[in-house]
C-alpha cells in the first residue's frame, strides 16, 4: 500500500499567509488608482471665407441646323440672360455660329460663369456673364517653327517625298508651286533633287494648321529651280524664280496630281474601243477612279454634260481664246453648272471611264480659237513678275533664304552620316 508524506503544519501556515497579502495588496492598489481624466477640446475659431465653388465646364460641337437659341436652352442658360446675349451682339458676331465650331460653357458651382465660342484653333469669342455681360475677342499667339527636308528622287517624287518625312500637305503645295513648268509623272527622272524650306504654325505647344513653304528647290535634269515665297501686298502670297518671275501661269501643266500619261497628243492614233486611225487631239492621264480633276485656269464652264464617245465632259472657256476640255468622267462637282465661274485649281470632277474608255481615265484638251493644241509642249503665259519697286527687297529675301537652306543642309542627318 502506498502512502502520502504528511505536509508540516508550518509551511502550510506560511503559504496561507502570503495568498492573504498578496490579495490585500490588490484590493489597495484598485481602490486608490483613479481614472484618467477625459480632455475636452472645443474649436471656436471661425474661418474667414466661404469654400470656394468647385469648376467644371461643358463642350458642345455646334451641329448642322443649331442655333444658338436651341444649344442655350440645352445647356440651362438663363431666358433674362441669353436675351441680353442677343441685345448686345448687334454685329451678329456671336449668332452667327457654324457647324463644327466648338462652345465651352464653364459653372462654378450650378452657377453659369462664361460661355466660349471657339471659332478655330487660334481664334474665339468669351461671353463672361458676371458681374456683367462681356464680349472679348481672344487670339492665340503663334510661333513659326521652321523645318527643311530634302530627298533625291529614285521613282516618283511624291514617295520620295514621304520617305523625306515631308508633311502631305507641303508635297502637294510643292508640286503645286512648279506645277505650271514641271509634270511630275512624265518630266521626272532618277536622280533628281528637291529641298524645301517651311514654317508651321504653332500655339500653346500645338500645330494649328499646315506649314507654308518659304523657299523650295528643285533639280530636274540637272537644271535648278528656285521658288522664293514673297508677299506683293499684306494678304497677296505669290512664289517667284531666282529672276523674279512668277512661278504661276495662266494655266497649270496638268489637270491631274501624280498621274501619268497613257496616251500622248498623236493625230494619227489607232482608237482603242473603234479600232480604226483616228486622230487624238488631247493626252490621256490614267488615275484612280473618283480621283479629283481641277481646272487648268480661271474661267467660265462654257458646257458640263454627257455627248458622244466623251462621255461625261465638262469644256472651260478661258481668256484670249483659250479653251480647255475635260472627258470621261465618272461625276461632276456638286453645284457646277453652264456659266460658273471656276479658278486655277478648283476641282470640277471626278476620273471615270464614261462614253468610250478602256478604263478609267481623263482624256484632256486644250485649244487656242478652233485649233487644238498639245498641252504637254504649248508654251504657258506668264503672270506678273516681281514689281520693279519691290525687286530689292525680293533679292535680299531670297538671298537670305538660300543661306538659310545652305546652313540647314550642312545640318541635315544625312550629310553627318
Amino acid at each position: 500500500m502506498i502512502g502520502f508524506k504528511k505536509v508540516p503544519a508550518r509551511a502550510i501556515l506560511i503559504s496561507f499567509a502570503l495568498s492573504i497579502l498578496l490579495i490585500l495588496m490588490l484590493y489597495v492598489d484598485i481602490e486608490t488608482s483613479e481614472a484618467l481624466p477625459i480632455e475636452e477640446i472645443e474649436f471656436n475659431e471661425k474661418f474667414s471665407k466661404e469654400l470656394e465653388q468647385t469648376k467644371t465646364y461643358q463642350i458642345h460641337e455646334v451641329e448642322d441646323g443649331e442655333n444658338l437659341s436651341i444649344i442655350f436652352e440645352n445647356f440651362g442658360v438663363p431666358l433674362n440672360t441669353a436675351y441680353k446675349i442677343f441685345r448686345l451682339d448687334s454685329k451678329n458676331i456671336v449668332a452667327n455660329i457654324k457647324p463644327g465650331e466648338k462652345m465651352r460653357f464653364e459653372y462654378s458651382g450650378e452657377n453659369l460663369t462664361s460661355i466660349e465660342i471657339i471659332k478655330d484653333r487660334i481664334n474665339s469669342i468669351l461671353i463672361s456673364l458676371n458681374p456683367e455681360i462681356v464680349f472679348k475677342n481672344i487670339t492665340k499667339s503663334i510661333e513659326l517653327v521652321e523645318s527643311y527636308k530634302g530627298g533625291i528622287i529614285q521613282s516618283s517624287f511624291y514617295e520620295a517625298a514621304l520617305d523625306a518625312d515631308i508633311p502631305e500637305a507641303i508635297i502637294m503645295d510643292f508640286a503645286y508651286i512648279y506645277g505650271w513648268d514641271v509634270d511630275f509623272v512624265f518630266d521626272i527622272r532618277e536622280g533628281d533633287e528637291f529641298h524645301v524650306i517651311y514654317e508651321t504654325p504653332y500655339s500653346e505647344g500645338e500645330k494649328v494648321k499646315n506649314g507654308d513653304i518659304v523657299l523650295a528647290k528643285f533639280i530636274n535634269k540637272g537644271k535648278t529651280y528656285y521658288a522664293n515665297r514673297f508677299f506683293t501686298s499684306k494678304s497677296k502670297k505669290e512664289y517667284f524664280d531666282e529672276e523674279g518671275n512668277n512661278m504661276q501661269k495662266a494655266f497649270l501643266r496638268a489637270p491631274l496630281d501624280f498621274a501619268y500619261i497613257s496616251s500622248h497628243f498623236n493625230p494619227n492614233r489607232m482608237h482603242p474601243v473603234l479600232h480604226k486611225i483616228r486622230a487624238h487631239n488631247g493626252v490621256d492621264y490614267a488615275a484612280k477612279r473618283g480621283s479629283p480633276i481641277r481646272t487648268t485656269g480661271d474661267g467660265v464652264v462654257s458646257f458640263v454634260g454627257q455627248r458622244n464617245g466623251c462621255g461625261k465632259e465638262i469644256v472651260i472657256k478661258h481668256s484670249n481664246e483659250y479653251s480647255t476640255r475635260y472627258c470621261h468622267l465618272e461625276n461632276f462637282s456638286k453645284g457646277l453648272k453652264k456659266g460658273k465661274k471656276v479658278l486655277q485649281g478648283e476641282t470640277i470632277g471626278f476620273v471615270g471611264s464614261s462614253g468610250l474608255a478602256t478604263g478609267p481615265h481623263l482624256h484632256y484638251e486644250f485649244k487656242i480659237g478652233n485649233k487644238r493644241i498639245d498641252p504637254i509642249k504649248v508654251k504657258l503665259p506668264s503672270a506678273e513678275p516681281v514689281p520693279q519697286n519691290l525687286k530689292l527687297s525680293f533679292d535680299t529675301l531670297l538671298n537670305n533664304n538660300k543661306k538659310s537652306m545652305e546652313e540647314f543642309n550642312k545640318l541635315s542627318p544625312k550629310n553627318n552620316e
